[in-house]
């Protein structure tokens, strides 16, 4: 018979936390390969991130020469030689399906390979950690110096260490809000403080959350924030690799004296001496012998911590390392190693890569740089003219987004006598008036289309409005209705 849990019986302390209190951290340095692989990543990461607004591209006269730049005041975004319109959002959507798709590939070849190497906030935290132990030293110095309170010295080092981490923390909201304006002008502006409230907001918003996330929240972020760990459990499979403690090898595990006792009795013991430097260098202070678990980010330092010691006692590397549970039994079971980087999984995620590519590639490619819309008046929606003939207003918006001024014609196709009216605008030829429009600008127009009496118009009549450039020739069109009152 089942039994009712009350949740008195879950809780048996109502009034105790709701949540388990932070476990202060004092991750070790370490070096070997990962910890290398690690600091070029945070290079190059860090390095686009804060100079990449300065690099210049000359796009012409009269537009900005900024390579990244999202200029909300004037709607468009500029990459490099690239510059999109915010109808053109679409190419935004296609870049995140590429990049969620890329995140799923990653997993299913080596685990949370984006969570250990790439992301923000590993990135700026091995940064801060690195400034840390610049200051105040290694991982038993600092739990020493803690244990011993504040002295005249602690309060120095922390003073700096804390002005450094916030210096760091100003530049990345510095950094942030230059690739919304020009870099070098901004800069100057919030230099003299004549640049806008709003950028001084955001660089204080984002001044505090790398400073606190990155200082303090540090592997709370990881753990408690960060809904990825959840989803790429779900998304996983048995053949991912990742950062796995080999136990058919390390096991049973004893200090080192007393495995090289037991040897010498000719009895098996592991390769693990329970020496707890993988446990030391992880930066959420996880214990990797336990097997998988949502805390750790895979950046791979336990590796080369347990090399290190490997090495030291002249055993083989690599007691822990990228590698499966699939693998792990079929060693134990005597049969050799199988790793499948090509299965099912990777290779849909890889297709459907390369189709979303190809087919943002071939829109950008043949994305034209005329464009039209059209918005059919409101109110009234057709007038009845005194001879009999009916009048549709629209409002019509050209877009030029070629780097030179531009003469088009507008002309109406529909109803046969239907006659094209642009206010404001002489006719240059029959029914087709012609416009000058500037280099990367949009120009509204006021257009009426009257069609005469003597036509049999149904209630709605589609009408398509063509833009022709009569230089080369580009044509643009939209389609609306013409409606009888």
């Amino acid at each position: 018979m089942n039994k009712t849990v009350l949740p008195s019986e879950l809780n048996p302390d109502p009034d105790g936390p709701l949540y388990v209190a932070q476990k202060k951290i004092y991750p070790q340095r370490v070096s070997g390969t990962f910890r290398r692989i690690k600091w070029i990543l945070m290079a190059v990461c860090l390095g686009i991130y804060y100079f990449l607004p300065f690099v210049r591209w000359n796009r012409g006269p009269g537009l900005p020469d900024q390579a990244v730049l999202l200029d909300l005041a004037n709607n468009r975004f500029y990459f490099f030689f690239i510059e999109l319109w915010p109808q053109e959002v679409y190419y935004f959507t296609g870049l995140l399906i590429i990049a969620a798709i890329v995140l799923f590939l990653m997993n299913s070849l080596g685990g949370r390979v984006w969570c250990g190497y790439l992301c923000p906030q590993t990135v700026w935290t091995d940064l801060f950690y690195a400034v840390e132990r610049a200051i105040e030293g290694d991982r038993r110095e600092r739990m020493k110096k803690e244990a011993e309170g504040l002295t005249l010295q602690r309060a120095a080092e922390l003073t700096l260490k804390h002005s450094i981490w916030l210096m760091i923390a100003w530049w990345t909201g510095g950094a942030w809000v230059l690739y919304f304006a020009d870099a070098p002008t901004l800069m100057k502006e919030l230099v003299t403080f004549q640049a806008s409230m709003v950028a001084y907001i955001w660089i204080g918003i984002l001044t505090f959350t790398t400073y606190v996330l990155a200082g303090f929240m540090r592997e709370q972020v990881c753990v408690y924030m960060c809904p990825w760990p959840r989803i790429q459990a779900a998304l996983t499979d048995e053949w991912a690799l990742n950062v796995t403690y080999k136990y058919d090898r390390g096991e049973t595990r004893t200090s080192l004296k007393k495995a090289e006792q037991a040897r010498a009795a000719g009895e098996k013991v592991g390769d693990c001496i329970d020496c707890n430097q993988c446990v030391a260098v992880c930066p959420t202070g996880i214990d990797i012998r336990d097997g998988s678990q949502l805390a750790c980010i895979q950046c791979g330092l336990c590796i080369d911590a347990c090399d290190t010691v490997m090495k030291k006692i002249g055993r083989e590397p690599r007691l822990i390392g990228y590698d499966n549970d699939i693998n792990i039994h079929r060693r134990m079971e005597g049969k050799p190693e199988v790793f499948r980087t090509i299965r099912a999984r990777t290779v849909i995620y890889t297709v459907l890569i390369a189709v979303v590519g190809a087919i943002m590639l071939y829109t950008l490619s043949h994305r034209t740089l005329l464009d039209v819309n059209v918005l059919h008046d409101r109110n009234p929606l057709a007038v009845r003219l005194s001879d009999g003939s009916v009048r549709n207003g629209y409002t019509m918006r050209v877009l030029n987004k070629q780097g030179i001024d531009r003469v088009v014609s507008v002309e109406v196709e529909g109803p046969p006598s239907a006659t094209l009216q642009v206010i404001g605008v002489e006719a240059a030829a029959a029914e087709r008036p012609t416009i000058s429009i500037g280099r990367d600008q949009t120009l509204e127009l006021r257009v009426l289309v009257t069609v005469g009496s003597e036509e049999n118009l149904d209630k709605s009549t589609p009408v398509r409005f063509r833009v022709t450039d009569t230089k080369s020739g580009e044509v643009a069109a939209a389609t609306d209705n013409f409606v009888t009152p």
